[in-house]
């Protein structure tokens, strides 16, 4: 719950493609980001949060609904949600809290209640219901992010997008030719800014969903050259493509498909094609990219203490999902990878029931179908029973009984409009995997594939597929039990808390308080 007798206020910060092992110095991590090392000082850092699927569709809706991918189903780009789903800035507005969104939340409609012929379906994103949009950066929105450029004296090529080509050749890293003060990341920022001034003294809710570090990975000067390329770490991968792509069917036609233009811009050819010094450069501008979020989180700090809102606002910040960045010879999110799940998630509460892990960290896993309980039970907000996650502040207060020891990842690589999944002989629904991750294993179930196990105590980088060795055959059964049993207590439970009974309608379609002891 929120400070008592003052107006609260939740800002849910949003990255893109930022993976989860790119943190502070001090915090587990490398990077010189003062505003998130404040953050975690201020707050509480949980260093095994993990989206619940990829890439960013599936991602933003497992976020913004509360529910597993096999619930809303939105399993890849470009798939409508469910128009009976609900969502946090839905039952925020419900509430009489005005919903703000600067970013994007990638949403698009059920196509069962509009037109084929409606525009947004040759969008990538629209606005989600529920969100009022401050500053859009949804698609065709990009467009007002491109025509402020323009305004302030940019030429921009026929494709905007290209404006980020020709930033690596010859083995120099280029800056980007937007300056940093007209960055995207600037921009958007900017935009939370004017939303909360002009808030005045009245209570919000702002959703800042930051674009990057999301490719094309291409920052503005100085950020282009925020951390040398040699001191980053080099890709984890085999000595060659082939022999990584051996591992699984489907990393094989993961290696084999995905294209080095999809992630940096003027690139051609395959993106597993990539030489290692090139993956490092690139690697150092991702660092850049974040280091620009990093300074413009501190702007925003920084007005919210000058104002005096900082002790009434309940801050997350988190990303949508993970990247590769060259590891298994792979850009982008589309696999099994930690690194493609695995992101940051930092919460700083101001209420003083969370001092006691305040500066230090959670280990316990944690999941973003857990954010939307989170921010509704701050507020005091009934928690519907859509939602397949928990409310993390008791985890604030001290280390929660019964709480999970995994987590929870699926991801769909069914291709509608290329049709690439062929290639593996599936049909679409065929191309699902669901994902267990816990302390030591970690097993990769795929519908129409043979299964994954990796023993991580001994193999963190994920090499070594153990599913079929005789001798982890039991351990292999246990988990395959176990996910069972998950999707069996989280198949979608909307409705299955009302009945009918002679006294009309008995339960509630919210949930119980907190209940962590349902987890599988």
């Amino acid at each position: 719950m929120s400070p008592s007798n003052q107006p609260a206020n939740v800002l849910m910060i949003v990255a893109d493609q930022w993976r989860g092992d790119f943190i502070p110095t001090g915090h587990g991590g490398t990077l010189d980001l003062p505003n998130l090392a404040a953050l975690c000082r201020e707050g509480t850092r949980f260093t095994r949060h993990f989206a619940n699927a990829t890439p960013c569709g599936p991602a933003r809706m497992s976020l913004l609904t509360g529910q597993y991918a096999m619930n809303h189903r939105v399993v890849q780009n470009g798939i409508g949600l469910d128009s009976g789903r609900t969502n946090l800035g839905a039952e925020l507005r419900a509430h009489g809290r005005l919903a703000g969104l600067v970013g994007y939340t990638s949403w698009l409609p059920d196509p069962r209640i509009t037109s084929p012929m409606d525009p947004r379906y040759a969008m990538y994103g629209a606005i989600m219901p529920g969100w009022t949009p401050v500053r859009s950066f949804e698609e065709p929105e990009f467009e007002a992010y491109f025509g402020y450029l323009q305004s302030v004296g940019y030429d921009l090529p026929a494709d905007p997008f290209d404006i980020w080509s020709g930033t690596y050749g010859d083995g120099i890293v280029r800056p980007s030719p937007i300056d940093r003060a007209h960055s995207d990341t600037a921009w958007l920022t900017d935009g939370a800014l004017e939303h909360i001034k002009g808030r005045g003294g009245e209570p919000w809710v702002l959703q800042l969903a930051y674009w990057r570090p999301h490719p094309p990975f291409s920052a503005s000067a100085p950020y282009h050259r925020f951390i040398a390329p040699g001191d980053v770490e080099a890709p984890v991968r085999a000595a060659s493509a082939d022999e990584e792509a051996g591992t699984h069917p489907y990393l094989r036609h993961a290696i084999g498909s995905v294209g080095a233009g999809e992630y940096v811009q003027g690139f051609a050819g395959p993106a597993s094609a990539i030489d290692v010094d090139t993956v490092r450069a690139i690697r150092a501008v991702y660092c850049g990219l974040i280091k620009e979020i990093d300074d413009q989180i501190g702007r925003v700090i920084d007005h919210l203490k000058a104002t005096g809102q900082w002790d009434r606002t309940l801050i997350v910040f988190t990303s949508d999902h993970g990247e590769l960045l060259g590891d298994h010879y792979l850009f982008g999110k589309q696999s099994y990878f930690d690194a493609a799940f695995h992101t940051p998630l930092i919460v700083r509460d101001p209420n003083p029931r969370a001092d006691p892990m305040r500066g230090k960290a959670v280990d316990a896993f944690t999941e973003h179908v857990d954010l939307m309980p989170t921010i509704l039970d701050w507020l005091g907000q009934p928690i519907p029973r859509q939602c397949d996650g928990v409310s993390v502040l008791d985890l604030l207060a001290g280390p929660a009984a019964d709480w999970r020891d995994c987590a929870f990842m699926e991801f769909d690589f069914r291709d509608l409009k290329q049709q690439s999944h062929t290639a593996l002989g599936l049909a679409p629904d065929q191309c699902g995997a669901a994902i267990m991750r816990g302390e030591r294993f970690k097993y990769v179930h795929f519908a129409g594939l043979e299964p994954l196990l990796f023993d991580l105590s001994e193999d963190p980088c994920e090499t070594t597929n153990l599913a079929a060795e005789p001798e982890h055959q039991p351990i292999l059964s246990k988990l395959r039990s176990r996910m069972l049993d998950w999707r069996l207590i989280h198949a979608d439970r909307t409705l299955t808390g009302i009945s009918a009974s002679p006294r009309g309608l008995v339960g509630s379609l919210n949930r119980e308080p907190n209940p962590s002891s349902d987890q599988s």
